[in-house]
């Protein structure tokens, strides 16, 4: 059974309930477990004792026989009632139960005179308190109201509505109110209806709206809304969260009460009701808030559990209800003390106990208790012990190695040590608690263990187990030692040359280098042995300007972070300043006074510059563009030339015909004016070549097949009358209109001097 110890545990617990003056009371309270089982009762806490008024039953319950609300004494029996049961495996004490007396008090609100025009809303009200909750009916003209008239509405706040009034309704009201301790009247009221029904248009009007509740789950709720206005308001209600209401449970009561049966958790939030005109958007609203409480209930019970000693017992008790329940952990009815080995966590929920012994065999009780209810559960921890286990490990003892390292030695136990399969290192700091510990496992032939990874200067407990395959021996004497400080770590270095003789050492801040009192830095020429320092910087100094440096020499600067502890491992970084030196040199810097004076003259040698370089470029675009002019004009007096017919031979001679077709004056001519034949188009008009007997005996020249034959005409011209002139080419001048600069001289055709 859940939440249950089989040894001891409750099969029926005492309720709440309501007592009647001078009447008996009985309290059951039904436990199971093994035997002998003693069942006490306690009220308040203190113990009852068996008396005339109040005594135990044979079954364990409690029987008082004439229930006082005030006794002479003073004294009461009203309160919160226990019961305690307990046999040789623990105690448990039951859930607490609520004890009052049945009470009802005078009406504090009576029934009003009312007069309402026919067709109206007619609302009576009367208010009792009482415990149990008063039953309030109505009696008009002194006989209760008739229920099946759906015209008249009861509320179970000791409301009544009437609506659609009528002539006949007119009369005299009033409420009895009824429990079980008493049944009261009220004053009495006089309804008179007037008139008749009236067709005056009214705005839609809320005369009374809800009220805020707080009920428990499964009680029922009914929230009032009653509404006038001429026609008559259609009510209706919403959710203010957007949420929707819903229908299961769910009933209107008259013309607009809303009825919400067996409630949950989920029905608590604010609801409005609304007034609505019918046809249009007019409305009037009003709202009330509904909380809805549950008591505590338990999600999750605690287990009962068998645990070695030396172990760690963990129980878990997770309760829920609104609002939030407080958990508290009894053990053995008694509220549990925590302690280094006894500890609560996540609000409660987590009971650990570190370390058990034989003393920490119990029961143990978690009570959920909220303003809505109480519950309870149990669970009964068992601590095996066996006989032959090893005594406690001896001559435990902890020796600092490092920072970081911790070296546990211990020798084996004194008693039993045959059956031990190995030892198990306990290690916590000694300022966590103990649910920080943690464990280490060690053969059975080794006595000592090196805990590293510690942290530097701390303090750290120890304690060793000695373990067989049937439990654990209990814990040796714990022992407790310190890790050495830790010097920094090694701090980032940057070096920068700021001229040629000083140099800036920067670096930065980190926590990596620990905690640090401040740096030490060093410096000095890489050929000597000595340093220049150390020179002490605090410790958010992050850079150090070295000046008064060589600049022919490389320098080695080197920096270190020191605490309480030591000094650190040194970054070292080298520079040289000679390239900063000769930067200087290939680029001295200005002679600011010297540039002044010779601005305006370097101005003007800028302007007259520009001005020359202008000039040259429009003349060399002018001389391009007369050059190839003339170029064009050459080849078009070459075309005119070899287009004429050939004259004859006598005339060539005196002529003196060449080749190229012109005389030597006229090439002389044009060689000054800087024109030239196209050789090109030389070679388009002559293409063949004369053969080699052709050659010996003369040139013969033809015109292209391809020319008119009518056109044809052959020349052959003795060697002695055929002469060659070379022309020397002129660097400056152009090349042939149609050929490209880089292009070679064309064959003019084939000659031979004799």
């Amino acid at each position: 059974d859940f939440g249950r110890s089989s040894e001891l545990a409750f099969v029926v617990e005492p309720s709440d309930d309501i007592a009647v003056q001078e009447q008996p009371l009985i309290l059951y309270c039904q436990v199971e477990g093994i035997q002998p089982i003693t069942i006490t009762w306690r009220k308040n806490g203190v113990m009852i004792l068996d008396s005339e008024n109040a005594f135990m039953l044979a079954n364990g319950s409690l029987y008082v026989s004439r229930f006082q609300r005030v006794r002479g004494d003073g004294s009461s029996d009203e309160g919160e009632y226990d019961c305690m049961a307990q046999n040789h495996y623990g105690l448990v004490v039951s859930r607490k139960a609520k004890i009052q007396a049945a009470t009802m008090s005078d009406f504090h609100i009576h029934p009003q005179n009312a007069v309402v025009e026919e067709g109206g809303v007619a609302r009576f009200q009367c208010q009792i308190h009482g415990l149990p909750e008063p039953v309030i009916l109505w009696h008009k003209n002194s006989m209760p109201v008739n229920t099946d008239n759906e015209r008249y509405t009861l509320l179970p706040k000791g409301v009544l509505q009437i609506t659609g009034l009528r002539a006949e309704d007119s009369g005299i009201f009033h409420c009895v109110a009824t429990n079980i301790a008493n049944v009261k009247f009220s004053r009495e009221a006089r309804l008179t209806v007037s008139g008749s029904h009236s067709t005056v248009y009214k705005d839609p009007m809320i005369l009374v709206g809800p009220e805020n509740l707080t009920l428990t789950v499964h009680q029922t709720a009914v929230l009032e809304c009653i509404a006038t206005g001429n026609p008559r308001p259609i009510v209706s209600w919403s959710r203010l969260d957007g949420r929707p209401i819903g229908v299961e449970g769910i009933q209107v009561l008259g013309t607009g009460n809303l009825m919400i049966s067996d409630l949950t958790v989920q029905h608590s939030g604010i609801y409005v009701c609304a007034a609505n005109k019918p046809g249009t958007r007019v409305r009037r609203t009003a709202q009330g808030s509904l909380v809805v409480q549950a008591p505590a209930e338990f999600v999750q019970h605690p287990q009962s559990i068998s645990r070695p000693v030396g172990t760690t017992a963990i129980f878990t008790c997770v309760a829920q209800g609104e609002p939030p329940p407080q958990i508290t952990w009894l053990r053995n009815g008694q509220i549990l003390e925590t302690s280094d080995h006894i500890k609560l966590k996540n609000n409660n929920s987590t009971l650990s106990i570190y370390g058990i012994n034989q003393a920490d065999e119990a029961i143990y009780q978690c009570l959920a208790e909220n303003s809505a209810g109480s519950t309870q559960a149990s669970a009964r921890l068992t601590v095996l012990w066996a006989d032959g286990l090893p005594s406690p490990p001896q001559g435990v003892r902890a020796e600092t190695v490092s920072a970081t390292t911790i070296q546990v030695s211990w020798e084996k136990p004194l008693q039993n040590t045959k059956e031990i399969i190995g030892y198990v290192l306990h290690i916590r700091k000694a300022a966590d608690p103990v649910e920080m510990e943690y464990q280490e496992a060690v053969s059975k032939s080794t006595f000592q263990q090196l805990v590293t990874d510690l942290e530097p200067s701390t303090s750290y407990s120890f304690y060793i187990k000695a373990y067989t395959s049937r439990g654990a021996s209990k814990a040796s004497e714990v022992t407790v030692v310190s890790t050495l400080g830790e010097v920094p770590a090694m701090p980032s270095l940057f070096i920068k040359v700021i001229n040629s003789t000083t140099v800036q050492a920067t670096w930065e801040p980190s926590i990596k280098l620990g905690q640090h009192k401040g740096f030490k830095l060093y410096y000095r020429k890489v050929h000597l042995s000595q340093y220049t320092g150390p020179v002490l910087l605090a410790s958010n100094v992050t850079a150090y300007n070295i000046t008064h440096l060589d600049a022919s020499v490389v320098y080695e600067v080197k920096l270190l972070a020191y605490n309480q502890h030591g000094d650190g491992n040194s970054t070292v970084r080298f520079v040289s300043l000679r390239e900063t030196v000769e930067r200087t040199v290939l680029h001295p810097p200005c002679d600011c006074m010297k540039d002044e004076q010779n601005n305006k003259t370097s101005t003007t040698g800028i302007i007259i510059g520009i001005h020359i370089g202008v000039t040259c470029i429009i003349f060399c675009i002018l001389f391009l563009m007369f050059g190839y002019r003339g170029r064009l004009l050459m080849c078009k007096n070459v075309q005119e030339q070899l287009s004429t017919p050939q004259i004859p031979r006598s005339q060539r001679s005196t002529t003196g015909l060449v080749l190229n077709g012109a005389t030597r004056r006229d090439r002389d001519e044009r060689d000054l004016n800087g024109k030239q034949l196209d050789m090109n188009e030389l070679e388009r008009l002559f293409p063949a070549s004369p053969s080699q007997e052709q050659q010996e005996k003369g040139i013969t020249l033809a015109h292209s097949p391809s020319a008119p034959h009518n056109e044809t005409q052959i020349s052959t011209l003795p060697l002695d009358e055929f002469s060659i002139i070379e022309e020397q080419p002129d660097p400056l001048s152009k090349p042939p209109c149609g050929s490209s600069p880089a292009a070679p001289a064309p064959n003019h055709g084939a000659a031979n001097e004799g």
